[in-house]
């Protein structure tokens, strides 16, 4: 175990810095339990991608990304049991090197299993990648472990918690057997795209739409599975696509001090870099997930009921094409699609969803970036979800009335870490909790 004291902890994206006193850096599970065990209050990180200020704000932190291993496969049962430290896209590699997928992935491969998992990462039209986790181990408040399996109780609670129960030790996947996916991909007018979300979600096994403001338009992205031999003509656009982000931190770079050059530069982005078709195939890994992120940018992200949807729609369309504001969205805005589910604080919990991106590419102003607060307003309005990894304002108060076992998982935060050893000033608030006396010394 190695240790660093006094430094500053830095976020990705650079909008998020906190001193410590010690960061600790683990490599087993011993370790790990350590750690826990002799400190008051402690938060813990992997790639520090999150947006959400989740990740540090106390004078002891974990990084946890040389935790990092594969522990073991069962063959017979389709299994895969990582450190939680593991980079997501190590783990999506070596499961398909032995033939295997796990059939919800997304959009991005660096951040940390950990991660992934206590924040609700979902793929398209699938699952949270959490659904998958049958198993895992938990490092308590007191250092002690606690194994949960997929028919206990509490997997449920634990598999999206933002690290308020514990700490992730090592976590069991269920995987399937690999396919791969015939994918295309090309612009449609938003009154074509919509209405068809469902008949689509029915006919193809992969469904995700780019919503482009200020164009009426979507670019469409659907993939069937086919036979690995199955021949495909791939067309892969032209060759100037490549440099799309380049494009867009040039044509994006003023728009925090005039907020309506937004519009202009989303359409010249759609006529140079949405408007082709595509065509391919390959693993859903291979032709589904971005391999890297490239510049920094800030994220939010909403959900909403899949029925709901429409009616959202119109009114975020309308709220960014009126000029009175200045809620005008970088291109694109993803829309993906995510199965109902159990686990408490999924955003699935009890209904099918559709998830909202919304990007600033100027990580740098996004505290000034208008669209983030117009698209929470409209989704909180119609009880739309916060991705509990990206940029989001609301709190105790209105999560209460959107998850319908907040209370209870509150309840149960508080009897696992009674002292709140692993809740930062954010997750305080976030979760209304009583300051102790000796936090406040």
């Amino acid at each position: 175990m190695k240790q660093k004291n006094n430094g500053t902890w830095v976020s990705w994206n650079e909008n998020l810095k906190y001193n410590y006193k010690t960061k600790y850096t683990i490599i087993t599970e011993e370790e790990l339990q350590e750690v826990i065990a002799k400190n008051d209050k402690i938060r813990f990180f992997g790639s520090k991608q999150s947006s959400a200020d989740i990740a540090a704000g106390t004078d002891a932190l974990i990084d946890m990304t040389a935790y990092n291993k594969i522990v073991s496969y069962d063959y017979n049962k389709k299994t895969i049991t990582v450190q939680s430290g593991l980079v997501l896209g190590e783990l999506l590699e070596a499961i398909e090197a032995v033939g295997w997928c796990i059939p919800c992935l997304p959009d991005i491969n660096t951040i940390t299993i950990g991660g992934a998992l206590a924040t609700g990462t979902h793929g398209t039209n699938g699952k949270l990648l959490s659904e998958y986790m049958i198993g895992c181990n938990l490092v308590l408040a007191d250092g002690s472990i606690q194994t949960i399996a997929a028919e206990d109780d509490l997997i449920d609670a634990v598999r999206v918690s933002l690290g308020m129960l514990g700490v992730m030790s090592t976590i069991t996947f269920q995987c399937e057997p690999a396919y791969t996916l015939h994918v295309k991909e090309g612009p449609e007018s938003d009154d074509v795209w919509l209405p068809k979300i469902k008949s689509r979600l029915k006919k193809h096994d992969f469904l995700r739409i780019l919503w482009l403001p200020h164009t009426d338009k979507g670019y469409v992205i659907t993939g069937d599975k086919i036979n690995p031999d199955t021949e495909v003509v791939e067309n892969l656009g032209p060759k100037y696509l490549k440099h799309r982000r380049t494009a867009s931190k040039v044509l994006y770079k003023y728009t925090h001090i005039f907020p309506w050059l937004t519009a202009i530069a989303n359409k010249l982005l759609y006529k140079g870099f949405f408007s082709s078709k595509k065509e391919h195939k390959g693993t859903l890994y291979q032709a589904t997930v971005t391999k890297s992120r490239g510049s920094t940018l800030e994220l939010a992200e909403w959900t909403i009921a899949l029925d709901k949807f429409p009616q959202v729609f119109a009114e975020l369309k309308e709220e960014l094409n009126n000029w009175s504001n200045k809620s005008f969205v970088h291109i694109p805005m993803d829309v993906r699609f995510v199965y109902q589910d159990k686990s408490w604080l999924s955003y699935a919990y009890g209904h099918d969803t559709v998830t909202m991106g919304c990007v600033s590419r100027n990580a740098a102003t996004a505290d000034t970036y208008e669209a983030f607060k117009s698209v929470e307003k409209i989704f909180i309005k119609h009880g739309g979800r916060p991705h509990w990894g990206k940029r989001f304002t609301a709190k105790d108060a209105e999560l209460t009335q959107i998850y319908p076992k907040w209370e209870d998982f509150k309840e149960l935060r508080a009897n696992l870490d009674p002292t709140n050893k692993f809740l930062n000033p954010y997750l305080t608030e976030l979760v209304n909790a009583k300051v102790m006396v000796n936090e406040t010394a």
